[in-house]
């Protein structure tokens, strides 16, 4: 048989097909779940979801057109991560959007092949999340919130900042696994810079009030708090208290000191959503999770809020304004 004649038949066979069925061949309905770490009023989070939905258009994927998109805002709390896992499974979906150590822990307990991509994750080889970096393979790859000795750069931007620092607390949230290799980045480094530290394990308003007040009427304590999703939820607290007890704060998230906090450095987190997009993108269109390395951020970002050093009596160092992504006066 002819070349010319084959394509004839083949397409006049395609033809005689039941129109649902070539319906079903180029134009089904792709599914995505998102497992949001944040709680649905949170504007933060918001703002990340919209940058994931309009990535996702610009690469050709539109909510209720060619995808369905299923969101579940669990707040970091344990429970809510689980059911809403479950959940989110029911739906079929094609990959998931997981944000966050604990996110990405839930769904793994229960989707063993489905394909999973995260953001947020501070350290997914030692959460078990991943192999490797380099070679994720299993069902799951993503995106570093950032990498562990990073911790020591708070520490070091708390001194500079604050040279008379002797003691710091270091607040972090007990269920991040993430948590304690962190610490041990932290405690690394303070010797060399001759501060004492003291860990509070701590996700709610007592616990961070506690943290803070351990230092009440100290000249030369200062505070680090550790990355975790309900810094978020309490910033205004954080940032309170900071100002009460007059101590030099460092945080991870730049939306903290554009609140009012002190000093922060760490990745642009709304970038990794668009980030995210790209990779559901790719598994959507056939590559494997496992193919896809793991990425950490290429760029952090230094703020720093010299209304807040004034209140609670700092001097900037120019060197460090000189090195600011963005001051805030």
């Amino acid at each position: 048989m002819r070349r010319r004649d084959l394509i004839t038949l083949v397409g006049g066979a395609a033809a005689g097909w039941p129109l649902s069925a070539r319906a079903q061949q180029t134009d089904r309905m792709r599914r995505i779940g998102v497992l949001m770490n944040s709680i649905a009023n949170d504007p933060l989070g918001q703002a990340r979801i919209a940058t994931f939905q309009q990535a996702l258009r610009q690469l050709g994927w539109s909510d209720g057109r060619n995808v369905s998109i299923e969101i579940r805002w669990s707040g970091n709390d344990v429970d809510l991560d689980r059911r809403y896992a479950s959940e989110l499974i029911e739906h079929e979906p094609d990959v998931i959007l997981a944000v966050g150590t604990l996110s990405v822990a839930a769904l793994q307990r229960v989707a063993r092949a489905l394909p999973i991509v995260f953001v947020s994750v501070a350290d997914p080889v030692g959460a078990g999340i991943v192999d490797s970096l380099a070679r994720p393979s299993g069902n799951t790859t993503g995106f570093m919130l950032f990498e562990y000795n990073l911790s020591g750069k708070w520490l070091e931007l708390l001194k500079q900042i604050a040279p008379d620092i002797t003691h710091a607390v270091v607040l972090r949230d007990p269920t991040n696994p993430a948590g304690s290799a962190q610490f041990g980045a932290l405690q690394a480094v303070a010797p060399s810079m001759g501060i004492e530290l003291r860990p509070v394990d701590s996700r709610d308003a007592p616990g961070i009030e506690r943290a803070f007040k351990i230092l009440s009427g100290n000249s030369h304590g200062g505070v680090v708090v550790a990355p975790s999703a309900s810094e978020s939820p309490h910033r205004d607290l954080m940032i309170a208290l900071a100002a009460q007890y007059k101590l030099p704060a460092v945080y991870s998230f730049s939306n903290l000191v554009s609140a009012g906090g002190l000093i922060s450095y760490g990745p642009d987190r709304v970038a990794q959503f668009r980030s995210g997009a790209d990779y559901v993108d790719r598994i959507l269109k056939g590559e494997k999770p496992g193919d896809l390395p793991v990425q950490a951020p290429t760029k952090y970002e230094l703020l720093i809020n010299l209304r807040t050093a004034k209140a609670i009596g700092l001097t900037v160092p120019q060197s460090l304004l000189t090195s600011a992504d963005e001051v805030i006066e």
